[in-house]
């Protein structure tokens, strides 16, 4: 939020009137951020207030539940499994959950792999963790998870900072994910989509560092292009001219360039190096973070054709698309496919993981032609893959919390992870009834807040088109629009996670459009940036009062009925 204040000077007849703009609150930050040794110092305070507060929400009481809790029955017992074994293996004892959690970790078979349909990278980092602080502690089966999404906070701030410019619209949204229900439960129940969200907002990070890296690549030696065409022409302008819309590949016209036909090749890209590793790491947890990859590669394309245009390179479209995108699906998709296959290696380097004998168990099987010379077990991958996709496809279920792509936006239906009730006196339970429960449910000012604002950008972008909004609105198509197409009715609104923060990065623009510019008259300003100081308040107050049922405090239940808003969140 651009926060400043300002005056200004009018005449009327003969005198002259100084009308007061801005706000307190401009008169505040302008003190606070009066110099860049202030802006530095009050940038530090915020990304450690918000870091500290989120971490001491995510890890105080890790432990509790002490059980597995909804699908930790999955990526715990198999994560432990996987880093000992190199694959997942079956637990077959009856009551193996129950073994598990009184510490009794050990019970896997490996010559019995599990079958499983999601790649290993999450459930390897939660395992690492628990070889690391022992999985006999039920903190530590939950541990990798809350550091990621503590972690998270502070790297929403940094994508905030990039993205809009502003430490104070940076601030509310990193505010936002440190204080949602939805990246709270999920930063503290080990289940893979927190991990996910982390690589997706890390990877959209670099897509910002590689914008800014690149464009001032591009923007150099088209300056240097621009001064040696001066001199042998004149009529060509020193300064860029941005040229129209050109996709054509032909003949130019008779008028002397503005630029040069297609502008040059870069490849010094790092930041575009990192995105796609970081993004082969988020679909090495979730098989979606490849549409993450898809989208933000997209998206470098487009902003490399933004940049030509302006740049005044005459065919700037078919010289992103043809000339610098084959560079760039160079410099990513092959590292991204290697790092997703390193993440397979414990499953590769063995021989007793589900389907790892398939290409060789059968005569039939193993490819032959072109393709004849791929190793069986890259053969066998290729297969497990096919089978997992089939059954995510076919996926159907009559779960009691599923809830349709098109419910998402509204928060019709959030997930329950756990629910548990007392009667007076059970486990100090003070009331006539308590509750224990930890629901995936976002703070709903907050939440219903980002709907509302995507739908403002994606409205917006006609009046006054914007690229920071195309990529936000880009984060959000990329994580919705999958679920919104497919077929799969057992889906569930804890996916959301996954592009939460594209939402939470589309408000403080909604927000700062609401409370108008530094330079409004004061009295306007005041009551504009007062309401949104009102709500701000609302919804760090509305998060502390949902956060037992968000961390699995023990609750009166009427309570647990104040937070339940709509019939669909019981």
């Amino acid at each position: 939020m651009t926060l400043a204040s300002s005056t200004r000077t009018s005449h009327r007849t003969g005198s002259t009137q100084v009308a007061r703009t801005g706000s307190w609150v401009d008169d505040l930050w302008t003190r606070l951020t009066a110099d860049p040794v202030r802006a530095r110092r009050t940038e530090w305070v915020i990304i450690g207030v918000l870091t500290a507060v989120a971490a001491l929400i995510r890890f105080v009481r890790l432990g509790t539940p002490q059980r597995l809790v909804f699908d930790e029955v999955y990526y715990v017992m198999d994560g432990w499994s996987l880093v000992n074994a190199g694959y997942e293996s079956e637990y077959p004892a009856d009551d193996a959950r129950d073994q598990f959690a009184s510490g009794n970790v050990n019970g896997f078979d490996p010559d019995s792999p599990s079958y499983v349909v999601h790649p290993p990278f999450g459930k390897l980092l939660i395992g690492w963790a628990m070889q690391i602080f022992g999985a006999e502690h039920i903190w530590a089966w939950r541990v990798a998870v809350a550091f990621f999404g503590t972690l998270a906070v502070p790297l929403m701030y940094l994508v905030g900072r990039k993205l809009l410019g502003s430490i104070g619209l940076a601030a509310i949204g990193a505010g936002f994910l440190a204080l949602d229900g939805h990246a709270i439960t999920t930063s503290r129940v080990s289940i893979l989509d927190g991990l996910l969200m982390f690589f997706v907002l890390l990877g959209f990070y670099f897509l910002l560092l590689d914008r800014e890296h690149h464009e001032r690549q591009l923007v150099a030696r088209m300056a240097q292009w621009r001064k040696q065409a001066h001199r042998k022409d004149p009529r060509i302008p020193l300064e860029p001219v941005p040229s129209k819309w050109s996709w054509t590949v032909g003949k130019r016209g008779q008028q002397p360039p503005t630029g040069p036909d297609y502008g040059p090749v870069v490849w010094n890209r790092p930041w575009l190096v990192a995105m796609a590793v970081t993004l082969a790491l988020a679909t090495a947890v979730k098989i979606s973070g490849v549409v993450f990859l898809a989208a933000f590669c997209l998206a470098a394309v487009g902003l490399d054709a933004a940049v030509r245009k302006r740049e005044g390179v005459t065919f700037w479209l078919s010289g992103a698309v043809l000339k610098q995108a084959p560079i760039a699906f160079v410099l990513t998709i092959p590292l991204a496919l290697a790092t997703y296959l390193c993440t397979w290696w414990g499953w590769l380097s063995t021989e007793g993981g589900y389907y790892r004998q398939w290409a060789s168990e059968a005569a039939d099987r193993a490819w032959t032609g072109a393709f004849g010379w791929v190793p069986l077990p890259l053969q066998s991958l290729w297969h497990y893959h096919s089978e997992a996709l089939k059954f995510h496809e076919g996926l159907q279920g009559d779960h009691p919390y599923i809830s349709p792509a098109y419910e998402w936006p509204f928060m019709l239906r959030p997930t329950a992870f756990a629910y548990d009730y007392y009667s007076q006196g059970q486990s100090g339970c003070s009331a006539n009834e308590c509750v224990v429960a930890i629901n995936s449910l976002s703070n709903p000012l907050m939440y219903w807040l980002g709907t509302v604002a995507v739908v403002f950008l994606l409205l917006y972008l006609f009046v006054r088109p914007n690229w920071r909004y195309v990529l936000i609105l880009v984060g959000v198509a990329a994580g919705y629009l999958p679920w919104l197409l497919t077929g799969r009715t057992s889906i569930y609104h804890f996916y959301v996670i996954a592009w939460l923060p594209f939402m939470y990065l589309a408000a403080p623009v909604a927000l700062q459009t609401l409370a108008g510019s530094p330079t409004d008259r004061r009295r306007g300003r005041t009551i504009a940036v007062n309401c949104v100081l009102a709500f701000l308040i609302a919804a760090v107050v509305v998060s502390i009062w949902f956060m037992p049922i968000w961390t699995g405090a023990m609750i009166p239940k009427w309570y647990w009925y104040t937070t339940m808003w709509l019939p669909g969140w019981r």
